[in-house]
């Protein structure tokens, strides 16, 4: 076991701290607001290579082991949660299904844009009426000539309306449920495939979410991502590296309630002295540094045995499920440091207790996990 980063990890985590204090922190506050996408900011992540983590080289991409790509996550989270999901979901989901899946054809024709950061990569799973339930999808995908026929609707899709590349899973054969579903590559501009991007959020808001419209899409088959009735068994294993990501994310946002909230103790006085003096918040912050720090090595196990290739869905599901509700706990705690200014717009604390949230529902909701993680324990 190793509880070091290597020097490559370190000056790669420098490097994304730099970028992030110098063009994410000053502007953070206002993108929310305003619930801006920061594409420019996003557009220098793809220079910095930050967009195509788990690519090839010979793909264009920067093929980082997985600790560092959540090292990478986890940093950019620390500064924005809105960022840290497009980097993690543009990595994470459309990416890997398509190179993971996808055939030479298809992977030569989308992944070096979207490792360079020209085109944005997005999954469609997530209905309105089928999210944990997957199963319950309605969106269909019918045989016609040499290609297929979609129809249906996707919803909470992260760079819904700012994507290019779409991975959107449809029922291929809507008797056998789970097992007959299949995945398709789909572009911006198709005919019939439509955008409608969603507001008031509660958090996470200079992220992009939309709906994805699909009226008589016609596909090609070529633009089929894996094998037909095998869309659900691949996404599986989408969701168990997603889920990584989507740890290191809650890490990220949880240390930033840490870190702020210790400044903010030894700058703010009550009774006469700093509150970072009354045994009361120590304590909380010893527990948030605490359980931030097993929430990490979790995480770190799982994306070990993924590099590994051993398997790591039930140590992936555990990573996702403690960050993401240690996270919770911290940023509660956090805006309870900072007392009534951390019930305002002033303080970073504010965004992050809105933001975490969503930690505990992406990807997998915590009762999700738990069932994943049962389920594994009474198999063995």
């Amino acid at each position: 076991m190793e509880f070091e980063p290597t020097e490559s990890q370190r000056k790669l985590v420098e490097m994304v701290r730099d970028f992030c204090v110098r063009e994410v922190k000053p502007h953070a506050a206002e993108w929310d607001r305003n619930e801006q996408f920061p594409r420019e900011v996003v557009a220098h992540l793809g220079e910095l290579g930050l967009l195509g983590m788990a690519v090839p080289e010979e793909l264009g991409g920067s093929q980082l082991d997985t600790v560092s790509l959540a090292m990478v996550v986890e940093e950019i989270a620390r500064w924005d949660g809105s960022l840290a999901l497009t980097v993690a979901s543009h990595n994470g989901l459309g990416t890997s299904h398509i190179l993971r899946f996808g055939s030479d054809e298809l992977r030569r024709r989308f992944i070096p844009d979207i490792a360079s950061g020209k085109r944005l990569a997005a999954w469609g799973l997530t209905e309105a009426g089928s999210g944990s339930d997957a199963a319950g999808m309605r969106t269909t995908a019918v045989r016609k000539g040499k290609g297929w026929v979609l129809n249906g609707a996707k919803m909470f899709i992260t760079q819904g309306s700012v994507g290019d590349v779409f991975v959107v899973l449809a029922l291929t054969s809507p008797s056998r449920r789970q097992k007959g579903i299949t995945a398709f590559a789909l572009e911006r501009g198709m005919k019939g495939f439509s955008q409608r991007p969603l507001h008031g959020k509660l958090g996470m808001r200079s992220s992009d979410t939309a709906e994805l419209i699909l009226e008589d899409v016609s596909v090609p088959d070529q633009n089929r991502v894996g094998e037909v009735d095998h869309g659900f068994v691949d996404t599986l294993q989408i969701l168990d590296k997603g889920r990584i990501t989507i740890g290191a994310l809650s890490v990220g946002l949880g240390r930033g309630a840490l870190e702020e909230s210790i400044a903010y103790s030894k700058e703010r006085k009550a009774f006469g002295k700093p509150i970072a003096d009354f045994q009361a918040l120590r304590w909380m912050m010893a527990d948030m540094a605490t359980e931030l720090d097993a929430a990490r090595l979790l995480v770190h196990r799982a994306a070990v045995l993924c590099d590994s290739g051993r398997p790591y869905t039930t140590e992936a599901s555990m990573g996702k499920l403690f960050a993401s509700e240690v996270a919770c706990r911290a940023a509660a705690h956090g805006v309870q440091i900072h007392g009534g200014y951390g019930f305002t717009r002033e303080f970073l604390v504010e965004r992050i207790y809105r933001d975490v949230k969503l930690c505990t529902i992406g990807e997998g909701t915590s009762e999700v996990q738990r069932l994943v993680i049962a389920r594994d324990l009474l198999k063995a």
